[in-house]
């Protein structure tokens, strides 16, 4: 393992995801050494489509990743809503340059595991940065000095080392929160992400190759979006599955929605034949933790707030997360005080949003006849100004927000 030669400028992260990888690399940015720990053997090329939205590609600018990101990512022109059951969308609310002029960098979709090798890439080319796979269980041990950590390595040897800072980016069932700072489980939402690569011409005339697609209907509501660098659409379908059911709809393969939809939708007819019973499941957990951090152990990203994803801002949440956190571990003489402003700063955004994105599950989930109001109020919606109530929220620079409390 790569020696502590500086104990004061030295992190080790759990977790080699998105969240983990954002934070080594601001880290790096700031002098640090980092270390990343992850349980896999190697980087999984797993999981579905994200949207990159402007609060976090602005981060992500910072780090040099622009062109990166840009290579892997595709900007939608727009976000087409269609109710149940209509074939032309009732709104297309702009993206694209609209996005682009209002906050001066992209909105886009990529692939999860695009992401990922974005990211990873650039830490391969930090001298600074090592990382670990196969990594077993992290033993903390705190003391007057401040942390000693005792980590497994792969090949199962033992070695004992003294970080300025340890920190959880493992995810929502994150043996961090658990085990290290005895925080709760995550929680099962009752609701199911049913995901999927379609190739494009599958959906030829369904929905526009260059925009993303929202459709709403009973009990459920699809989200689709192109990929071009895989020549593919991301089709996620989200449905409520009781939790004693999880295990059946696994071995199911495929949603399970009502009769009546799927008859009058060629959409849904088209993702089933296509699809069949290819579809994985992804079922939404949900984390609320009173513990964001002990003394120089803390957490980001999904491990300390994760959330529905109906604002599309998980991965956003994550980024911004690495962005203020490396920013307050940087300016602090000791990690607690780090600890505490950042979650001083980051714990009403996170919650204003998870918030949001609840809310927007039930809108999007609205039965008759609730759901023609909410068909109405969409279509009254102006399709270029839409960003204004938004701008809190996309135009968030970490940087500035700690400035600005000092």
């Amino acid at each position: 393992m790569a020696p502590a030669t500086d104990p004061e400028r030295t992190v080790y992260i759990a977790g080699a995801g998105i969240a983990g990888l954002t934070l080594a690399l601001c880290l790096a940015k700031f002098g640090f050494t980092v270390v990343v720990l992850e349980r896999e053997k190697a980087p999984l090329p797993f999981g579905a489509g994200l949207q990159i939205s402007s609060n976090a590609r602005y981060i992500l600018n910072l780090l040099g990743l622009d062109k990166a990101v840009s290579r892997a990512s595709f900007e939608p022109e727009a976000l087409d809503i269609y109710p149940f059951g209509r074939p032309t969308p009732i709104q297309s609310l702009r993206f694209g340059q609209t996005a682009l002029r209002r906050y001066g960098v992209p909105y886009a979709t990529m692939h999860r595991a695009d992401l990922a090798e974005v990211l990873l890439t650039a830490a391969k080319q930090h001298t600074s940065i090592a990382l670990y796979y196969g990594v077993g269980d992290t033993e903390i041990v705190e003391h007057s000095l401040g942390i000693s950590a005792q980590v497994q390595l792969a090949d199962h040897t033992l070695r004992t080392v003294r970080p300025f800072a340890f920190i959880g980016a493992d995810g929502v069932h994150s043996h961090t929160r658990t085990r290290l700072l005895n925080g709760p489980p995550a929680r099962y939402t009752g609701l199911v992400a049913w995901r999927a690569l379609v190739p494009r011409g599958v959906l030829e005339n369904l929905v526009a190759p260059d925009r993303t697609s929202l459709m709403f209907g009973p009990g459920t509501h699809i989200v689709i979006y192109p990929l071009p660098a895989h020549e593919k659409f991301n089709v996620v379908m989200f449905t409520k599955v009781a939790k004693k059911h999880l295990g059946d709809a696994k071995r199911m393969g495929h949603p399970r929605l009502d009769r009546y939809y799927v008859r009058r939708c060629e959409l849904v007819r088209t993702l089933f034949s296509a699809i069949g019973d290819n579809w994985t499941t992804w079922p939404l957990n949900a984390v609320q933790t009173d513990t964001w951090y002990r003394g120089p152990v803390g957490l980001i990203g999904d491990a300390a707030h994760a959330m529905l994803p109906f604002q599309a801002q998980g991965a956003a949440m994550a980024i911004e997360d690495a962005a203020l956190l490396a920013s307050e571990l940087h300016r602090a003489a000791k990690p607690h005080t780090a600890f505490s402003r950042y979650e001083a700063l980051r714990r009403p955004r996170v919650e204003r949003v998870a918030r949001i994105s609840a809310r927007n599950g039930t809108i999007f989930h609205l039965p008759g006849p609730l759901c023609y109001a909410r068909d109405r109020v969409v279509a009254g919606r102006n399709p270029v100004t839409h960003f204004s109530s938004l701008d809190w929220l996309y135009a968030y620079d970490p940087f500035g927000v700690a400035k600005n409390t000092s």
